[in-house]
């Protein structure tokens, strides 16, 4: 960080709010000596310009430092002498340097994972431009942002790029964890240390999880159950939320759906921006395969066919469609370095493609059995037509997809339609009531179960 292009650009900043005469007298010959550890140190040539500009000009130089570096600093003003002083009883650069790449390594952020290398659709679009928004602006917007989804979207490639991009363009400190390791470090509060006490534990985890600008957690949908840690967690998001502290969260499912955590958990990660990433749509999985093969710089080529192939038959879990590839390369190898062809990727991939297929299509099973003891087509059930034919038929196939699969709402939204999770939820419980009171929807419903399994 260059801190002299810092001052040039924060003092012209400065010049278009002073009259020439007022810029001249206190800032002309004022210089920023340094940026560290969220201080600002100037130079000053006389006593009376520390007062000065202390008295009078402190918010007008913090906002134009904010400006060019995105950081919020405190002011120090010190004459020649005093700055020497100061410099005889700092610690020695490569000291400073070394705590700093300390810290960076107890961020515990993933460096391959970044926005430039994270595949844009229009499934996952609205997540990468909120996931940006955030890293240019934490704290400030969208806070905490919370992203859902099944996993193998995106979720925490987006949570590492965000943090990734605050590390390299600012000195925030930034703190990346799973919810397991917040509740593993929090279970740890109460072990003793050797003088019978756990005062060192405790001022351990407000020190790591308080004393931080970002906080990103994992997979909060863990934390389910552990009543002790939610509200530790609890306690630790309103300490930071208060302090204007940038908070992202990430789970499988909406706030709404996560039924084992605290209410007053689920109202606070509504309180900024919540944000589904969606499946990745046949484009999207092409897409993404291609990075991985360039990403991969592998020998041999990879034709246009084989790669509709995988798109077209690897549901949509990102990990799945990267899997296949390097399965395939793999399979190539170990066959003497021949060339990849169709075929050779339908005899590597067939029992992989199957078996991901078998575990990720229960949905469009459920609306395929549905549709034809019905007479209607799956996309009438996905459709937005509303007439009673087809209408009731689809809350019973959504009803049956909620009861016999794991997916969650905003899922299950997404097959029929793209439909909202509260829309899901009320033909839950539609046909959970009206199940219960008629006896000939109730051996439907049976019957339907029974075909199903």
């Amino acid at each position: 960080m260059n801190v002299d292009i810092l001052w040039t650009n924060a003092r012209n900043e400065i010049k278009d709010e002073l009259s020439s005469l007022a810029f001249s007298t206190w800032f002309q010959d004022i210089t920023l000596h340094s940026l560290k550890d969220g201080v600002a140190i100037f130079l000053v040539p006389m006593s009376i310009h520390k007062k000065h500009l202390s008295d009078n000009y402190t918010d007008l130089i913090q906002t134009s430092l904010n400006k060019v570096t995105g950081t919020n600093f405190e002011l120090k003003f010190l004459l020649k002498e005093e700055l020497e002083e100061e410099e005889d009883v700092k610690p020695k650069e490569g000291k400073v340097e070394e705590e700093s790449q300390n810290f960076k390594q107890k961020s515990n952020l993933n460096p391959n994972y970044n926005f430039s290398n994270f595949v844009v659709g229009n499934s996952n679009k609205f997540a990468q431009a909120a996931a940006l928004s955030v890293a240019e602006n934490p704290g400030k917007m969208y806070n905490p942002l919370f992203l859902y989804g099944n996993s193998g979207l995106g979720k925490t490639h987006l949570m590492h790029a965000i943090g990734n991009y605050i590390v390299e363009n600012s000195n925030r400190r930034v703190l990346y964890v799973t919810s397991d390791q917040f509740r593993d470090d929090f279970v740890s509060i109460n072990r003793k240390d050797e003088n019978g006490t756990n005062f060192n534990s405790v001022d351990f985890f407000k020190n790591k999880y308080r004393n931080i600008d970002v906080l990103i957690i994992d997979d909060i949908q863990f934390l389910g159950g552990a009543t002790q840690t939610q509200q530790e967690f609890f306690h630790t998001f309103t300490n930071l939320y208060n302090d204007s502290k940038q908070i992202i969260i990430s789970s499988d499912r909406s706030p709404n759906d996560l039924k084992l955590l605290e209410e007053r958990l689920k109202t606070r990660f509504c309180w900024g921006l919540t944000v589904n990433i969606h499946p990745p749509d046949f484009e999207l999985r092409k897409e993404i395969l291609r990075k991985k093969i360039i990403a991969g710089n592998f020998e041999t080529d990879i034709p246009e066919d084989v790669i509709e192939y995988i798109a077209s038959n690897m549901g949509s879990d990102v990990r799945s469609l990267e899997g296949c590839i390097t399965r395939l390369i793999a399979y190539s190898t170990m066959m003497g370095g021949v060339n990849i062809s169709l075929n050779l990727a339908v005899e590597c991939l067939t029992d992989f493609i199957n078996t991901g297929m078998s575990e990720k299509n229960d949905i469009a099973r459920i609306q395929k059995i549905v549709s034809e003891f019905f007479q209607i087509s799956v996309e009438d059930l996905k459709s937005k037509k509303r007439s009673s034919n087809i209408a009731f038929p689809r809350q019973i196939a959504i009803y049956l997809c909620r009861k016999l699969t794991s997916e969650s709402f905003p899922k299950i939204g997404t097959e029929f339609g793209g439909k909202d999770h509260t829309t899901i939820m009320y033909s839950v419980e539609k046909i959970e009531n009206e199940r219960k009171n008629n006896k000939d929807l109730a051996n439907i419903i049976e019957k339907l179960k029974n075909d199903i399994k």
